[in-house]
Parts: structure tokens; C-alpha cells; sequence
């Protein structure tokens, strides 16, 4: 079943994200399902922590980013926007180079609130993290 409320594509993400964080950690949205909105993220020295291994608020970051994007797509932008609530995050493996990919996905897009499961994966496909991402649905007045 299609989520979208609207006509959504790469270039259209791609530009919403212009000038934003996105751009900064070279996050970049490379698929998108009928019920599911893919991007990945390099794993560099702008998401590493001291250790050499990808920080854990960067994987937060991805997580927020897929889920939030997703969730404005799902509302009529017209009357309605979504922003954060909350974020939970489990770590599962760490990676120290390549990319990892956030696919996000709905558990519950109601009148008021969102909650989308983000799970994060390695270029191997092996789960680094699992996230839950709770968005409040604002209307525009």
C-alpha cells in the first residue's frame, strides 16, 4: 500500500535537504518503496567518533533524518507538517568505513502523531542499529 500523500522522488528529497545537515555528513536518499524511504551515510571523519568507529549520534542523525523526511511525506504539506518527539536508538555492531543505510518504515501514521522503525545496516547488510522515531504532526496555521 502506497503512504505517500504526495508525488515523491530522489530529486525532490534531494533538494529539501540542500543546505542542511544532509548535505554536511553527505546523506543521500537512494530508494524509495511504496511503504518505505531509503538513504545511506558515509562512514567518515565527519561521523566518527575518537575511537575511529561511526558515532553513535550520527547513526541518531540518520535515523532522525530517514524517518522525519518519510513522515513529511505522508502528511498534505499544504496543512500539516512533522517534526521530532522522540528517539530511541539501539546500537547493535559498529562500523569504522563505507556506508550504512537507514530504511524507514511505518508503524503508525495517525491525526496527531507518527512512529516509524528506522533499522540501520553495514554494507554487508548486518544490523548496526535499530531505531523508533516518534513524530508530532503540526498543523500549519
Amino acid at each position: 500500500m502506497k503512504i505517500w500523500q504526495m508525488d515523491i522522488s530522489l530529486e525532490l528529497i534531494k533538494a529539501r535537504g540542500k543546505n542542511t545537515m544532509l548535505e554536511h555528513l553527505g546523506i543521500e536518499f537512494t530508494e524509495i518503496g511504496d511503504d518505505f524511504l531509503v538513504a545511506r551515510m558515509p562512514v567518515d571523519a565527519r561521523t566518527k567518533q575518537p575511537l575511529g568507529i561511526m558515532h553513535g549520534g550520527a547513526s541518531c542523525v540518520l535515523a532522525e533524518t530517514v524517518g522525519s523526511t518519510a513522515a513529511n511525506f505522508c502528511v498534505d504539506q499544504s496543512t500539516s507538517y512533522c517534526v521530532g518527539l522522540d528517539i530511541n536508538t539501539n546500537h547493535i555492531r559498529s562500523v569504522r568505513d563505507g556506508y550504512v543505510f537507514g530504511t524507514a518504515k511505518p508503524y503508525h501514521l495517525g491525526k496527531s502523531t507518527q512512529v516509524w522503525s528506522i533499522e540501520i545496516l553495514n554494507e554487508e547488510k548486518k544490523m548496526v542499529s535499530i531505531n523508533r522515531l516518534t513524530m508530532a504532526v503540526m498543523s500549519r496555521r
